[in-house]
């Protein structure tokens, strides 16, 4: 018998009832991976510079753009924390 899947509105359900990957939680697990990410990703950036071209000077990021962008980070991070925690 071939299996059937079905798009349902929070990802793909077999068509015998099976459960969803990762549950009900899809949602905050991802915005948990994407703002994580985005927090280490411009605290690592601000910490440790890259440098420019063939061993020139360290380029630092601009701490305008970084720090608000880790601060929605860490916003995302707690909000979906809360959220797994409380469910």
């Amino acid at each position: 018998m071939v299996e059937v899947l079905v798009a349902g509105s929070a990802g793909l359900l077999a068509a015998d009832g099976g459960a969803m990957f990762l549950g009900d939680d899809l949602i905050p697990y991802l915005v948990l991976a994407v703002g994580g990410a985005l927090l280490v990703g411009n605290l690592a950036a601000m910490v440790r510079p890259r440098r420019a071209g063939d061993g020139g000077a360290p380029v630092r990021a601009p701490a305008r753009r970084a720090v608000p962008l880790a601060l929605v980070g860490l916003v995302a991070a707690i909000w979906a924390l809360a959220t797994l925690l409380a469910g």
